[in-house]
């Protein structure tokens, strides 16, 4: 009995649509210059690696450059593919 009169009242409440908050715009333009932001940083950081990598070979030292390298290209593959990776969790 109880649980029929629990099932009719909620019912009667409806679907919520769901409303963006008051200052989400700003929110994402800030998401939106990270972004740029870390592809840049990105982009830098494979240039640094590659003319440090240059260096290391001319002058015959040991090769620690590949490491950051490799290191930046995984950083902009997570960092590109956030957005899929979060609605992947979040579901």
């Amino acid at each position: 009995m109880i649980l029929a009169i629990a099932h009719d009242t909620l019912a009667q409440i409806g679907n919520p649509t769901p409303e963006a908050p008051p200052v989400s715009d700003k929110i994402l333009q800030l998401v939106r210059y990270l972004t740029w932001f870390v592809l840049l940083s990105g982009v830098c950081g494979i240039i640094y690696a590659g003319g440090r990598f240059a260096w290391e070979k001319w002058s015959g030292g040991g090769l620690e450059s590949p490491k950051m390298v490799a290191g930046a290209m995984i950083g902009g593959v997570v960092a590109t593919s956030a957005g899929t990776i979060m609605n992947a969790v979040i579901g």
